[in-house]
């Protein structure tokens, strides 16, 4: 039965995660994991060691990091009694997966009319600069990354809880938290050089997988083609291997230009981020339950499967 109890976990936690949220404390267990990532991932802590033994330390501490948060999961997960583990599940998971937040933090931006606040809140979801950005580039930097998070914060959780677990779904939130802290091209380049390929390596497949379900929403609402042009001409301006995925597609669906001043422009402008980020909210949450359905619909067929198998 364990099939149809993730299927049952997997659809209250997203329950659990549109009613009561993110709640803002510091005994969050991502917020524990950030403070433990902040004592070790301090580049500062290894500047007498050559380029080769900061690399050792960020590996042997990103696997450590990642063993100490999934534990507690995967003993719930392990050990727990059934009715517990109904109780329990959906709220360990909502944990580890940011749909709310995500579109919460959006909002943040997004409903502001004092330039100066849109910024100050625009850095809290992207690493650039924002304190020059105009109302636009702000808009820009926030739905870029909900878009970019869609796979990082949504889709690639509930691919891992799907396959794994809450034990699959932890060490996935411990790896992508990791690379958000550490995984950047500055002095934590050899600290954070394991974080950032390994959350490229785990968000490989999810990425593509939110994609195609862009891709499907899209062609639904008759934005297919443009959605489709966009990610052939400009998803390789987004460095890495996932994040111009989601982002191009999003761009070319509902009609928007996203820009990192000086750096890329992906999109064409058919309108502003003011007039579309209703739009984009809606393709996030649809495409979040589109891949709900699917999931579900294939636990419960593996299940079904393995009782036929049993009998």
């Amino acid at each position: 039965m364990f099939l149809l109890f993730r299927a049952l976990v997997l659809v209250l936690g997203v329950i659990v995660d549109r009613v009561f949220g993110d709640p803002h404390t510091r005994f969050h267990p991502v917020a524990l994991l950030g403070s433990l990532i902040s004592v070790w991932g301090v580049p500062a802590r290894y500047v007498q060691y050559s380029h080769q033994i900061q690399r050792f330390f960020g590996v042997f501490l990103w696997i450590l990091t990642g063993f100490l948060f999934t534990l507690p999961y995967a003993l719930f997960e392990w050990y727990s009694p059934p009715i517990l583990y109904l109780i329990g599940a959906p709220f360990l998971f909502s944990s580890c997966m940011a749909l709310s937040g995500l579109l919460a933090h959006a909002r943040a931006v997004s409903d502001l009319e004092d330039l100066e606040q849109m910024q100050q809140n625009a850095q809290y979801l992207v690493s650039r600069d924002t304190r020059s950005l105009t109302r636009e580039q702000a808009l820009s930097a926030s739905y870029e990354s909900v878009s970019e998070n869609l796979t990082d914060s949504v889709i690639a959780p509930l691919f891992y809880f799907c396959l794994f677990g809450l034990p699959g779904i932890a060490f996935y939130r411990a790896a992508n938290t990791m690379d958000a802290m550490l995984g950047y091209c500055d002095e934590r380049r050899d600290l954070g050089w394991c974080a950032a390929r390994a959350d490229d390596v785990l968000s490989y497949i999810p990425a593509r997988i939110t994609g195609f379900l862009l891709i499907m929403y899209f062609w639904c609402i008759g934005r297919g083609k443009q959605a489709l042009a966009v990610y052939h001409a400009d998803r390789q301006k987004r460095p890495g291997y996932n994040g111009g995925i989601p982002i191009s597609l999003m761009a070319g669906g509902v009609g928007v230009q996203f820009e990192k001043p000086g750096v890329y422009v992906i999109g064409i402008k058919e309108r502003t981020l003011d007039q579309a980020k209703d739009n984009i909210s809606r393709a996030v949450v649809i495409t979040t339950l589109l891949f709900i359905l699917c999931a579900v619909s294939i636990l419960l067929l593996f299940q079904m499967v393995h009782v036929q198998c049993m009998m």
